[in-house]
Parts: C-alpha cells; structure tokens; sequence
C-alpha cells in the first residue's frame, strides 16, 4: 500500500480571516474596489480583493498566476494586405 502524502496548507488561517471580514464587508455592501471606490457585488472579485489585501500584509498565500497577456494562434500572418475596396468577381468590357 502506498502511504499518504502529507498535504500542505495553500492558504494560513489569518487569509481566512481576511477573506470572512471581506466577505462581511460585500454582504453589507461596504466593501469598495481599488481606485474607483466602486461597491462590490461580485463573489469572485471580492476573494481576489481579500487574497490581494493577505498578500500585502505578508499573510500565507500562494502567489498570483501569470497571465502572458494575448494568446495568439499559432498561424503566420503573410506580408500581404488586404486593400479596402471590394471587387467583384465579374469583368465588365468597354463594348
């Protein structure tokens, strides 16, 4: 039999806290985003404000993921432009 492995902790028990006072906050509607000081109503920002503010006061927390921006397909795009002008497929003769 294989033996368990010890699990570790992601997050300590003072982040809890600060994500229970946070969600307090949205529940009561006093809870504001950054700059904007805008109310918050969503569940998934006001997590990501109380893991933000446990970062900033050096609480356990794992790190943000990085985000590489624009995904890109792997296609090349050719040299060549497009004109703006349409064409249809018809040639018309000067008869």
């Amino acid at each position: 039999m294989a033996a368990k492995k010890k699990s570790k902790k992601k997050y300590g028990a003072r982040t809890s806290r600060t994500v229970k006072k946070v969600m307090h906050e949205r529940k009561h509607r006093t809870l504001s985003s950054g700059r904007s000081k805008k109310k918050v109503k969503s569940r998934k920002q006001a997590i990501a404000i109380a893991l933000s503010e446990a970062r900033a006061s050096g609480e356990k927390v794992p790190p943000k993921k990085k985000t590489s921006g624009k995904k890109r397909s792997g296609k090349k795009r050719s040299g060549k432009k497009r004109s703006g002008k349409k064409t249809s497929g018809k040639k018309t003769s000067g008869k």
